[in-house]
């Protein structure tokens, strides 16, 4: 049964939206997309998380500042505010597409973890039991939904922090096991075994890993009390996500020699056997399955929302402003469930492929996305109406020191041969979308001429 008044629910408290954003960040990017971020950098992968968390900070900030300075706003409606119609639309879209691939990408990830116990069972079959569960979990009201995620990112949150306590103690030598720590060799290649240039490679996994902490941005409109929380939000959700990201990386390379990390498997399990646990590594597969999940969850919150937006702004069909009695926007959940399938599909048909194809789009995506927010906060500044309380520091230099570093990394991938397809696939999407955002443009105009009605 859907309103005849169609509207979310402000349902979600400070500590929802906080565990949210880190269960975004903290998924398939981590668990999984590091062992290839290890291969490409080596050691220095810690130093590409740092890079990425730095820009990361900067955007947020300019995100939080924003958001406060234009209360109710999410990303969508203060890029519209910034730039117009058609730039609102062509982002709006792609970051649509870009957390449908990142859903896609974690529900494959969930069906390969459990892999790990059931290897005789298709991987399209495990991510489609994972979708299931998912989209039927996204149904319940905001505030179970919100409940839900914040145990799930919970219980990952907590297991990295025992991944760190325990992987520290075998490193330093006061837990036993059948490996010894030590920093990486000459031997080995060193610190930086492909140059610096692999440090700077790895980036695009990084900025995979990191996106999701956008989502405070889309979350704002069912936020209680969003102006006086969010600040806080972002500081503690940056600083976290970035200690989370750089211990491991550093207690993985420090245990073992990073041209020894599988490629295929979660570098997390393969330290957590080297070491020898009886079970450790069932108990750490579980904890990678729930992690996805929950990205996953995250995922289709995020794509559902985003369109029940554009909807209300003009910008996709107003159907999709079509909730449920409990507030869940019903055509939205549609959209993202056809996508989802279409993943299981390929998944059947590639299931070698498709993880590693799929994980290399979002990062481009994610990179033009955090420079349109940061583009607006130096649009907007000038033109706020009251100062807010909570203002980027160093303002302007920061904030076009991250979306020019953002723009270098995002046409330096465009060049790099190994990412041609992702690149193309990419470039091909932002085409496609300026070429039809032209046509929408003249379709809006149209509707808000004299005498016609929207």
């Amino acid at each position: 049964m859907e309103h005849s008044r169609p509207s979310l629910q402000k349902g979600l408290l400070p500590r929802h939206v906080q565990l949210m954003a880190l269960g975004g960040m903290i998924g398939t990017g981590i668990f999984k997309g590091s062992a290839e971020a290890i291969h490409i950098a080596g050691p220095s992968v810690v130093l590409t998380y740092l890079i990425g968390g730095v820009l990361l900070f900067w955007i947020m900030a300019a995100l939080a500042e924003m958001a406060i300075a234009y209360p109710g706003s999410n990303v969508q409606h203060l890029i519209r505010r910034a730039f117009g119609f058609r730039l609102s639309w062509i982002v709006g879209w792609l970051y649509w597409i870009n957390w449908t691939l990142v859903t896609v990408v974690e529900l494959l990830a969930a069906g390969s973890f459990l892999n790990y116990w059931v290897p005789s069972a298709p991987l399209w079959q495990l991510a489609l039991l994972c979708a299931c569960l998912i989209m039927g979990l996204n149904l319940f009201p905001v505030k179970y939904y919100g409940e839900a995620e914040f145990w799930l990112a919970g219980l990952k949150v907590a297991a990295l922090v025992v991944f760190i306590v325990l992987g520290a103690g075998v490193w330093a030598g006061v837990i036993p096991s059948g490996i010894s720590g030590s920093f990486p060799s000459a031997g080995d290649g060193g610190w930086f075994p492909h140059g610096f240039a692999g440090t700077l490679s790895a980036l695009l996994i990084v900025m995979f890993s990191y996106g999701g902490a956008e989502l405070i941005g889309v979350a704002v409109t069912e936020m209680k009390d969003a102006e006086q929380v969010l600040p806080r939000v972002i500081r503690t959700t940056i600083w976290r996500v970035v200690g989370f990201y750089l211990l491991p990386m550093a207690i993985i390379c420090g245990i073992m020699p990073w041209n020894t990390v599988s490629e295929t498997n979660s570098p997390f399990v393969q330290v957590l056997e080297a070491i020898g646990l009886p079970g450790a590594a069932h108990v750490m597969n579980a904890v990678l399955l729930i992690a996805v999940l929950s990205a996953a969850n995250t995922g289709v919150y995020a794509t559902s929302r985003l369109l029940y937006t554009m909807a209300e702004q003009g910008e996709a069909s107003r159907r999709l402003q079509r909730t449920t009695k409990h507030g869940v926007p019903l055509y939205g959940m549609g959209m993202v469930a056809i996508c989802i399938a279409a993943g299981v599909i390929g998944a059947y048909l590639a299931p070698g492929r498709i993880i590693g194809e799929l994980m290399t789009i979002p990062g481009f995506t994610v990179l033009i996305v955090w420079m349109m927010i940061g583009a607006a906060q130096l649009k907007l500044r000038p033109h706020y109406k009251t100062k807010p309380f909570f203002r980027t520091k160093g303002f302007p230099y920061t904030t076009m020191a991250a979306v020019g570093a953002l723009g270098a990394i995002w046409l330096g991938f465009l060049l790099q041969r190994e990412h041609r397809i992702g690149s193309l696939l990419c470039v091909a999407v932002l085409v496609l979308l300026f070429i039809y955002s032209t046509v929408k443009e003249k379709q809006h105009q149209a509707t808000k001429a004299p005498g016609r009605t929207a």
